[in-house]
């Protein structure tokens, strides 16, 4: 600490540190944000993260509206996370796994099971 104006050094004064569930929902959110259609009867996005010094991993469970494109769905999601946690968490982030639990039949009116 400097006599004069009572600052400690920069060295010295310590570091933020960012829970891993507080980015866990920094994804979680941002994942939810990026799909385009939710279900309506779908349950939210849901991320488990390992952070690892200014690195996140983290895994996307999610469920998506079908008929749709669940790779471009995905893609959006990777990148939104991605986006989110770096501009938020301050934390790079080399892997954003997607992982869709469960599809939901959006059609209106079409015919459920099998046609023959």
């Amino acid at each position: 600490m400097t006599a004069v104006t009572g600052r400690v050094a920069a060295a010295e004064r310590g570091e933020t540190r960012i829970a891993d569930r507080v980015v866990a929902k920094i994804a979680a959110q941002a994942a939810k944000e990026a799909v385009d259609d939710p279900p309506a009867d779908g349950s939210s996005p849901r991320a488990t993260v390992t952070v690892h010094r200014d690195a996140a991993r983290v895994r996307i469970s999610l469920e998506l509206g079908y008929p749709s494109d669940v790779g471009s769905q995905c893609g959006a999601v990777r990148r939104r996370v991605a986006h989110r946690v770096r501009t938020l968490a301050g934390m790079e982030v080399p892997e954003v796994a997607v992982q869709v639990e469960r599809l939901h039949p959006t059609g209106t009116g079409a015919a459920q099971g099998r046609i023959r």
